[in-house]
């Protein structure tokens, strides 16, 4: 066991059974893993399996086939209550719709609901929900209402539910896809913030490309298989190759890619921000002036 991976993966398949009772698969052998700390993007299309896969890392499936390890548990074999209660405080899940995940009138008791049911003590829970408040910056909501929230700060409350019970890693399930920009810009710099300062381990799953660019690693997915597996500029570099799966990329990667294919500009094809393009673009001018020095 590495002790430096929270989650292994092989040849991983779930499938689920149709009204026929017929097996439609949904995840086909995949193999992959997770390392403690690190920030990592799933992307996919509609039935690519990326929400499935979130649902075996948080437990609420089981897989058909293959091996699961979280935090150097199997969690495809028999589990005692004990490691079901260990794994479920290990890995934290939060959902598209923060309504879902709200269960008190007031903020403050809506945070500590995670921690009471795991019998933590009252000391420890009023601590606990302080820190996940400031964790979020909502310390001065505790006495609100989730009604009175916007969508942003709802899940950012939400966020605050699962860090309250401690976990190593959070799983985001299309967590931004409900709100406005404001809000989605909220909630990512918790999920940064949390990652880089806190240390926790995030999965993010999204839709949203510019989201995909702030992890370390981007897996995209396709016909629940892995397709792409690398650092945001590698994959976001083979724009051809995710658009044939249904998937975008940043649209100044977009631009430069097409420059060069298309226009003949030689200038990098994997920029991944608008700096990098406008220094890209200056260089290719220059040299395109006599002597090279713009003169």
């Amino acid at each position: 066991m590495n002790q430096n991976l929270i989650i292994e993966a092989k040849n991983l398949c779930f499938s689920y059974k149709n009204e026929n009772g017929n097996h439609l698969p949904v995840l086909r052998d995949l193999t992959f893993s997770i390392e403690r700390g690190s920030f990592v993007a799933i992307l996919g299309h509609n039935g690519s399996g990326k929400s499935t896969l979130a649902k075996l890392l948080n437990l609420i499936l089981t897989p058909d086939s293959g091996s699961l390890m979280v935090d150097g548990i199997d969690v495809t074999g028999e589990l005692s209550e004990d490691d079901l209660y260990r794994l479920r405080r290990k890995v934290g899940m939060v959902f598209q719709n923060p309504d879902n995940q709200l269960v008190a009138t007031i903020v403050e008791e809506d945070i500590a609901f995670g921690p009471e049911n795991l019998g933590i003590s009252p000391d420890e829970i009023r601590q606990r929900v302080d820190d996940a408040l400031a964790a979020v910056n909502m310390t001065e909501f505790a006495k609100h209402s989730p009604s009175q929230l916007s969508g942003g700060q709802k899940q950012r409350i939400a966020i605050a539910g699962i860090i309250a019970m401690l976990p190593d890693c959070i799983i985001f399930d299309e967590s931004t896809a409900m709100l406005d920009p404001i809000g989605r810009a909220e909630v990512m710099e918790t999920i940064e913030r949390l990652n880089r300062e806190k240390g926790i381990t995030v999965l993010l799953i999204t839709h949203y490309m510019d989201e995909a660019l702030r992890a370390d690693r981007v897996i995209a997915m396709n016909q629940g298989e892995i397709y792409m597996d690398d650092t945001p500029r590698r994959v976001f570099s083979r724009v051809d190759e995710l658009q044939k799966i249904g998937l975008d990329v940043p649209q100044v990667t977009q631009l430069a890619y097409r420059l060069a294919t298309d226009g003949g500009m030689d200038i990098p094809t994997d920029i991944l921000h608008s700096a990098e393009a406008v220094e890209a673009l200056v260089k290719f001018y220059e040299k395109m002036t006599v002597g090279g020095d713009g003169k």
